[in-house]
């Protein structure tokens, strides 16, 4: 099957950074390609902290998630007729356990190499900076590692969350967790998020991964290869967006809210045409995909892979249904790219309607040697 599955390699981080002694960091193995976020539609987002006292300890813990993780990505029949032990499996996907569509990321947040390796944190990686349209709740920000895994059934993610956590019991404490679908495309194109907008319509190629996600080690040789990732978890206020018209919402965004197409044009995948209309007469200059990517030459620096899962999560103490939207991205740097990118959205008109509230910045270590921009699923 042409899909993303993910192995985990253990490669000491002394090794790649040149300590003397160092942790476990978990790199990625080859995959067979990209996979759209429609054939991985359930997804779970866990930061955690660590627990461990020492660089051993560590070791421990990464070398137990990494065996973990190696075996979620094969078919397995486990053992739990043992009458001395406790079941090997919990059972929940059958006595046969199949990766099917699962992708298994673990991500590396500032702290982590606070604690074991200041000097060794890639350049550019930081807590997660708090712009000023956003409300964010520092317990639900940062974490020493994001545990990222998506798969194409929502059993199949609960089952790995819960076995990550098995294995890494008393190592690692949770720190903040949320959990997303991506809905069908209705009736077409990228699906929609809870404002009602299609969500994901322009996005990087596999040829721009070259110089807009993967990093280049020139500073830092042993990070080539890798990436960083962004996490911003999005509340929708949707009580006081149903309250305006269609009309508003379209000039909001720019898009046609049933078609999807730019305000001047007629399909989702017209590229809209800022030249023609320098005044904002049709697609207003606040227009959301007007601010976050103006399709300049010096606004190309700052394109962003992205990959977005809804989330619903009940109702809130107020009576406010609690839906919005996890945000991912992937670039090479995240001040000149995410950070850019958020600052020229800084009083759009959607802030009104939408509070960003956590996430967090991580590191994604190297892909396989010899992956090019045709085998990107290694991160994907």
């Amino acid at each position: 099957m042409n899909v993303s599955r993910r192995g985990f390699l253990a490669a000491g981080l002394s090794g790649m950074a040149g300590a003397a002694a160092g942790s476990v960091l978990a790199q990625h193995s080859p995959a067979a390609g990209a996979t759209p976020a429609t054939d991985q539609p359930f997804a779970s987002y866990l930061a955690v902290d660590l627990a461990t006292r020492t660089p051993s300890e560590t070791d421990d813990l990464l070398r137990a998630l990494t065996d973990r993780i190696t075996t979620l990505h094969r078919t397995t029949t486990p053992n739990n007729r043992s009458i001395a032990t406790a079941p090997a499996d919990p059972g929940t996907l059958g006595p046969t356990v199949a990766p099917g569509r699962l992708t298994t990321n673990i991500g590396y947040g500032a702290s982590f190499f606070d604690r074991w390796h200041t000097d060794r944190r890639p350049r550019g990686l930081t807590p997660m900076r708090e712009f000023p349209d956003d409300g964010l709740d520092r317990d639900r920000c940062d974490g020493d590692l994001l545990l990222e895994i998506r798969a194409g059934e929502s059993d199949e993610v609960s089952y790995a969350v819960r076995e990550l956590l098995r294995a890494g019991r008393g190592g690692m404490t949770v720190r903040w967790q949320q959990e997303g679908t991506v809905p069908p495309p209705r009736p077409a194109g990228a699906p929609r998020n809870h404002l009602g907008f299609k969500d994901g319509t322009a996005n990087l190629t596999a040829e721009d991964f070259p110089t807009h996600v993967w990093l280049d080690g020139t500073e830092q040789p042993w990070t080539r290869g890798g990436t960083f990732v962004v996490v911003r978890l999005i509340r929708m206020l949707t009580e006081f967006w149903d309250r305006i018209s269609v009309t508003e919402q379209e000039q909001i965004f720019g898009r046609d809210r049933g078609t999807g197409a730019p305000l001047d044009g007629s399909v989702e995948t017209d590229v809209p045409h800022y030249a023609d209309d320098p005044t904002g007469d049709v697609i207003p200059l606040t227009s959301h995909i007007r601010k976050a990517n103006p399709r300049t030459a010096d606004s190309d620096a700052s394109r962003i892979f992205r990959r977005t899962y809804n989330y619903s999560a009940g109702v809130l103490p107020d009576g406010e249904l609690d839906l919005g939207l996890i945000f991912t991205c992937l670039q090479r740097d995240i001040a000149g790219q995410f950070e850019t990118v958020q600052e020229r959205l800084a009083g759009e008109p959607l802030v009104d309607y939408i509070t960003p509230f956590g996430g967090g910045y991580f590191y994604l270590p190297p892909r396989e040697p010899g992956m090019d921009a045709s085998t990107i699923g290694g991160l994907l």
